[in-house]
């Protein structure tokens, strides 16, 4: 009988013993996939517009410094194909904890009327909701970066309560907490200042889940802010940029240890402009502790984007304008409102492929 009793506890612990070296395994491999999906990053996609077409661009880079257009400086999808407006705005591109490909864009033509695609300046009257008064965005997904599908997502229908004057510059991030992606984006209400919100989207990425909320109050209540850019950094909080219109308009920073809330004010301003800019979007370097701050300089002429470099999000370095400094444009011109994100060589490739690209990787 003490025999089998000692034979029976010999099992059991060679069982958890097994038990213990496969979690630990499969833990180790896991946590060198993760790995290696980073190491796998090789190349980087840029999104944009521009105000002449209000249609969606795509360029390609081997090292963030120097950009190709896919197609030439032409759209790769026409704003009339996609827009209750007829036009898009503001594009902003995410990889999805999902493997696919999410875009948000605002919804507006503020061209419209000369373009022949309504009879009023306006789809709605401004003096009942202002300029601009688009009522939503438009949100595409795509698993290859080719095809995608889309939705309109009217924010005015969805939430009359909210009384939507505008709504702009949509941007998104994935939620660890709560698994889901967040939205967040400019809004104005009325006639009132535009401010900043968020909400939940749905997971086929058609609708939102939850009613829009602030995502941050500007210390003065006299000044708008819009075009907000979150990331999270290596110790676990996040950064938000945004913009002030202050005079002139730029870029500053909010910290918090929170996705959707607690950013704290800072009252620096980071861009290195004599003039207005918006549209603040951050990027990674591959392989480095860099990040790239990429903002729209729409006080200059010709349009230009101006570039800076942080490694702690203290301290930035002036990077200049595409074309006046290390960062180039090799075949377009006049972009707008960009995001950026990496990719691996095989979908970079692919891409570059599909538009016969002259892009090498």
């Amino acid at each position: 009988m003490a025999m089998t009793i000692f034979s029976k506890s010999i099992r059991l612990s060679m069982f958890v013993w097994i038990l213990l070296c496969y979690t630990f395994t499969s833990n180790a491999q896991k946590k060198t996939q993760r790995i290696g999906i980073k190491e796998k990053m090789s190349a980087y996609l840029m999104v944009y517009f521009k105000d002449d077409t209000h249609s969606l661009y795509f360029a390609l880079s081997r090292d963030g410094y120097s950009f190709t257009d896919v197609n030439n400086g032409l759209p790769i999808i026409a704003g009339d194909t996609l827009a209750e407006q007829m036009g898009i705005r503001d594009p902003y591109i995410m990889r999805g904890s999902d493997g696919y490909f999410y875009m948000a864009m605002t919804d507006l033509h503020i061209y419209g009327r000369q373009h022949g695609y309504r009879q009023t300046e306006w789809e709605r009257p401004q003096e009942l909701y202002d300029w601009g008064n688009n009522r939503g965005f438009v949100l595409m997904k795509s698993k290859d970066l080719i095809h995608w599908t889309h939705a309109v997502l009217d924010l005015h229908k969805a939430f009359p309560e909210l009384n939507v004057g505008c709504a702009w510059a949509p941007e998104l991030i994935y939620d660890s907490k709560k698994k889901q992606i967040m939205i967040y984006f400019t809004m104005r209400s009325g006639h009132g200042k535009t401010k900043l919100y968020y909400a939940y989207t749905d997971k086929a990425f058609t609708k939102l889940i939850t009613t829009p909320k602030i995502l941050f109050t500007y210390p003065d209540s006299t000044k708008q802010v819009l075009d907000a850019d979150i990331t999270q950094l290596p110790d676990g909080r996040f950064c938000m940029m945004y913009v002030a219109q202050e005079n002139p308009g730029g870029i500053k920073m909010a910290f918090s240890d929170q996705i959707n809330r607690g950013y704290k004010y800072q009252p620096g301003q980071i861009d290195f402009e004599k003039g207005s800019c918006e549209a603040p979007n951050m990027f990674k370097r591959i392989g480095e502790h860099k990040w790239v701050l990429m903002y729209d300089i729409y006080s200059i002429s010709p349009h230009n984007f101006g570039f800076a470099e942080t490694s702690d999000f203290k301290s930035f370095t002036n990077l200049g304008h595409f074309d006046e400094g290390k960062m180039r444009r090799t075949n377009f011109s006049v972009q707008k409102h960009g995001s950026v994100i990496q990719l691996t060589k095989k979908e970079a490739m692919a891409l570059a492929d599909h538009w016969q690209s002259k892009v090498q990787f």
